[in-house]
């Protein structure tokens, strides 16, 4: 019991000293600046909290329903306070001097005073809520300090997939909360693609009564070993879609809705299939592809990839297309508006006599110069309407609409080319820089079915945004950074939490901080530890860390002396060189790992990491070699 008592208090002491001795505080993102001066700031329930602006209103509501979690009670909320209040204090005064979205946060012993106007001052409520430790003796003690802070980039995005599968309102308003914790302030929602319709077009009804439903969907990888013969439909109504767009406001954050064209079009054209360059046309449906009913007419794809049936560019078309926008634009206030533009086949187009006829008469040079064509003719429709468009970076191909907004999503070129003919662009690319959040976590044969790749955390963490290619001057036009999160093989909620935690922590950082600021070992070893333990006391389905220390490459020697770290505060890590899969009832790390390797021989060191509420992470293997003829260096 002694020995069990001992390990509590330690983790308790982890948790409440960190986030203090901390240079940051245990804020993520890291600030600007913090300057530590002497003394605390001791919270209890005779703090009273000063907030005499309405429009503060939504951030004061912040701070009390979290110190209710935290502490247990409720500040009193007075309008002026006396000589011997202690008190926390939210002001607007003077936060116009601030940059934009900044915040400063004052800690004395008498007092604390967060300073802003807006998202400013919600994100320094945020910076607060996470200096506080844990409660002892009924009060939470907070280090004297003087923080100033604002955002790297004004444009912080996450995307999020519902098309291939979609989750409730109530999951979706989850998402916004992280990224809100996280100061992340643009919510890209796809809401269109080949494998359904997400959203309630009431001139078109079809989209939703047909387009919205697929007959089944492949199960494992692309292109699937069965299907689930199970019809999977849902979308979101125009009521619903205001909902999480209010929602989303209060906590500073737009929402971007993206409606795919010209490719990804499969759902919407099984709806209407004039839509098409060839209507009667059989939807393709490869060999390999196990599919649920019948096989002829347009149907909604229940397969993943890129199709050839893509919208034609009729006016039939861009008049449906206009409509569809116009419903999407009272809906949500955003001044982007997203169009996709992303692999659109060209075949179709090729085979159409309508299409070719339309290149000779327009002048145009080929199909890429059609795709430009067909792009700026919605964004002209956009642009009358007061919104900007934004396009993933195939709308560079055949000519860049004049107003548009460039994601480089296929490295960083994309971005480059757009910067360097004076167009705003986000940097979102996937491949090794790690912002494709669908990718495996690490290469450990736990982890779940996934589109492949491999995006560590530390990946968006060390991502700089900004090309080096670019003069100073090219580079104002990138304006921020997102990752994406494409929904292929996350069919629940609890899956995408799983690969968006922890990267969008690390992506935030990326966001947010200044390159001189960022600290790979203090984010990962004294900031993301103290967040890891609160998510696992949350509901949250987080990547559960592996050991802090340990190699994932190949070690060559004869002696070795393997020292690990707990990567949460209570977590434990069990560990076996016997070839089985660590639990429990394996060896508890307590003390650095000696073991010596004979030669010509190999050993294999598997850990895993139980959390204090039973989470467990994937194994993680580390091979150790004397010459062993087998191993290959990773």
């Amino acid at each position: 019991m002694k020995k069990l008592l001992s390990i509590v208090l330690l983790a308790f002491l982890y948790v409440s000293t960190s986030a203090q001795s901390d240079l940051n505080m245990g804020i993520i993102p890291a600030p600007v600046s913090i300057k530590k001066n002497s003394g605390t700031f001791k919270l209890d329930k005779t703090v009273v909290l000063v907030s005499n602006d309405i429009k503060n209103a939504k951030s004061a509501d912040l701070l009390n329903a979290f110190i209710v979690t935290k502490a247990g009670f409720s500040f009193r909320e007075v309008k002026s306070t006396t000589a011997s209040d202690r008190s926390i204090v939210l002001n607007s005064a003077g936060a116009e001097k601030l940059p934009d979205e900044g915040y400063s946060i004052h800690v004395s012993s008498k007092s604390i005073t967060v300073t802003g106007k807006g998202a400013g001052l919600f994100y320094g409520v945020q910076s607060l809520i996470q200096m506080m430790p844990e409660k002892r003796n009924n009060e939470i003690l907070i280090g004297a300090a003087e923080i100033n802070d604002y955002p790297r980039f004004k444009y912080r995005g996450l995307h999020l997939d519902v098309s291939r599968h979609m989750y409730p309102v109530s999951f979706i308003k989850k998402y916004i909360d992280l990224m809100s914790t996280y100061k992340l302030n643009n919510f890209h929602w796809h809401l269109t693609d080949d494998q359904g319709w997400r959203i309630e077009i009431k001139k078109y009804p079809k989209l939703t009564s047909i387009g919205s439903s697929r007959n089944g969907t492949i199960i494992g990888h692309h292109p699937g070993v069965n299907n689930t013969n199970e019809v999977y439909k849902g979308f979101y109504t125009q009521n619903e879609a205001k909902e999480v767009v209010a929602y989303a406001a209060s906590r500073f954050i737009n929402v971007i809705p993206e409606i795919e064209m010209p490719g990804h079009a499969s759902a919407a054209i099984a709806a209407y299939p004039e839509l098409s360059c060839f209507p009667k046309r059989d939807t393709y449906v490869a060999d390999n592809t196990p599919w649920a009913g019948s096989r002829k007419g347009k149907y909604v794809q229940q397969t993943f990839g890129v199709f050839d049936d893509v919208f034609v560019p009729s006016e039939n078309t861009f008049k449906f297309l206009q409509d569809v926008l116009d419903e999407v634009i009272a809906i949500f206030p955003s001044k982007y508006i997203h169009i996709g533009g992303d692999e659109s086949p060209k075949e179709y187009w090729k085979e159409s006599e309508f299409c070719q006829k339309l290149i000779k008469q327009l002048g145009l040079k080929d199909e890429h110069e059609l795709q430009s064509y067909f792009i700026q003719r919605m964004e002209k429709h956009v642009n009358l309407k007061g919104r900007r468009i934004i396009g993933w970076d195939e709308i560079l191909e055949g000519g860049l609409a004049p107003n548009a907004t460039v994601m480089s999503w296929r490295g960083t070129e994309g971005g480059i080319a757009a910067a360097k003919q004076n167009h705003d662009v986000i940097m979102t690319p996937g491949g090794p820089v790690g912002l494709y959040f669908d990718h495996a976590q690490s290469d450990s044969k736990d982890e779940p079915t996934n589109i492949g790749g491999m995006a560590p955390y530390s990946l968006a963490y060390n991502y700089e945004p900004i090309p080096k290619e670019l003069t100073a001057d090219q580079q104002k036009y990138i304006i921020g950074v997102q990752a994406n999160l494409w929904s292929e093989y996350l069919p629940t909620s609890s899956k995408v939490e799983y690969f968006v935690l922890p990267r969008m922590i690390a992506l935030s950082e990326t966001a947010w901080t200044q390159p001189s600021r960022k600290d790979f070992k203090n984010f990962s070893e004294e900031r993301l530890p103290i967040h890891f333990s609160n998510l696992d006391k949350s509901d949250a389905n987080y990547w559960v860390p592996t050991p802090l220390g340990q190699n994932d490459k190949v070690l060559n020697g004869e002696q070795f002396e393997i020292s690990l770290k707990e990567p949460m505060p209570g977590s434990k890590i069990y560990y076996t060189f016997d070839g089985t899969r660590p639990s429990e009832l394996a060896a508890l790390y307590t003390k650095p790992i000696k073991t010596t390797v004979s030669k010509g021989k190999k050993l294999v060191l598997k850990t895993i990491v139980i959390t204090p509420s039973g989470k467990q992470s994937v194994v993680k293997e580390t091979i150790l070699n004397n010459g062993a003829a087998d191993v290959k260096t990773k």
